[in-house]
């Protein structure tokens, strides 16, 4: 018998192997690329009252999200009580921009770190996208030790939204400015408390062996915290002017606050939201409530806030990132938003201020209606 001699084609243990994900040229980017998720950064041992400034870094693609997990630490004793707002509030101010200064979120952190999740449309469906519904939320202790995780959210419908993240030199900027033990806590806990928090990024890997890009890039999703005027009585019969708006708007989230800054629901009986004078919805509030609850899959509604969401182009309920745009409210800097009350509920302690977070999508060209990864 004779010996042949075979070549091995193998390839040695520990050497990298080759990729196996590549897809035929052709098609949506979502085809082309990978979710991933890699670190930014991990701090411990915050201080109350600091101020977060740590640079992002590079991911090789198109950022989605910022993950952070927020951590209690370093209490003692028995006696700790949250505030109402707890743990969101533990950020006085979240301040989200992208490389050219352009302001994406900027928030306390109750809006920022809750209400944008909440009701956004871009973090979590059914009941996770009440963060504190998450498994990671371990709930505080009476040393005040707890874990909160949330999201910062970029995209807004499938590859939608993103941010280019490969280039270290134009990444989007994070500042937190943390609040005091004194306004997280209603009664602070013991010894030494501190925070600690995780960073993480969501993003689209950049595709392999074809050149293509998320779908509108350029186009973003900002959110901006802003006081409506006027300040309203108790009681009173106050017509209440949003500030001036522009871009499309999917989702309008309003909140009231007392004059010791506490939330309450002294909404009226019969609310009317209206567009340029004409009334859009004029509706008992409680089918407001009811309508909150379809839409939202029936997350619980926090005192003093409600909700509108215009991401409900398929169906009656925000199926998060399947969304369309169909709905979306056009607006230019021009149009007028108001939100009348004839006459408001009683407040305890007057006057309240109506605020609102509103979900304002700015096209880098024409807006991108439909489906996009289609």
């Amino acid at each position: 018998m004779t010996a042949t001699a075979t070549s091995s084609t193998g390839i040695a243990a520990g050497q990298p192997q080759p990729q196996t994900t590549v897809e035929p040229a052709g098609g949506p980017f979502i085809r082309h690329s990978q979710p991933g998720r890699r670190p930014q950064y991990t701090l411990a041992n915050l201080a109350y009252g600091g101020i977060i400034t740590q640079p992002l870094v590079s991911t090789p693609g198109y950022i989605r999200s910022l993950r952070l997990t927020w951590t209690g630490t370093g209490g003692t004793g028995v006696g700790a009580v949250p505030s109402a707002d707890f743990p969101w509030n533990l950020a006085s101010l979240v301040t989200l921009k992208d490389a050219f200064g352009t302001p994406l979120i900027v928030a306390p952190g109750y809006e920022a770190l809750n209400l944008i999740p909440k009701y956004g449309g871009q973090f979590g469906t059914q009941g996770a996208r009440d963060v504190t519904n998450l498994p990671s939320y371990v709930a505080p202790t009476l040393a005040g030790q707890f874990t909160a995780s949330t999201n910062l959210p970029l995209e807004f419908a499938k590859g939608y939204g993103v941010i280019s993240g490969a280039n270290a030199s134009l990444l989007p900027n994070l500042i937190v400015n943390l609040a005091s033990t004194a306004q997280v806590w209603g009664s602070a806990p013991g010894g030494s408390p501190v925070l600690n928090v995780l960073n993480d990024a969501d993003f689209y890997w950049l595709p392999e062996g074809v050149s293509v890009q998320p779908p509108g890039l350029g186009t973003t999703c900002q959110w901006v915290y802003q006081q409506c005027n006027p300040t309203i009585g108790s009681a009173s019969s106050t017509i209440v002017q949003l500030p001036r708006l522009g871009g499309y708007l999917n989702v309008l989230i309003l909140e009231l606050r007392d004059a010791t800054g506490a939330r309450v629901d002294a909404w009226p009986t019969r609310l009317r939201l209206m567009v340029d004078g004409v009334p859009l919805i004029d509706s008992d509030i409680r089918t407001i409530y009811d309508d909150m609850s379809i839409a939202f899959q029936g997350t619980s509604r926090p005192t003093g806030v409600i909700a509108f969401s215009r991401r409900t182009s398929l169906g009656q309920e925000d199926y998060g990132m399947f969304d369309t745009g169909e709905s979306y409210l056009s607006t230019n800097p021009g149009t007028l938003i108001e939100i009348q009350g004839a006459p408001w509920a009683a407040i305890a302690n007057p006057p309240a201020t109506l605020s609102c977070i509103i979900g304002q999508v700015v096209p880098s060209g024409t807006l991108i209606q439909g489906l996009p990864e289609l």
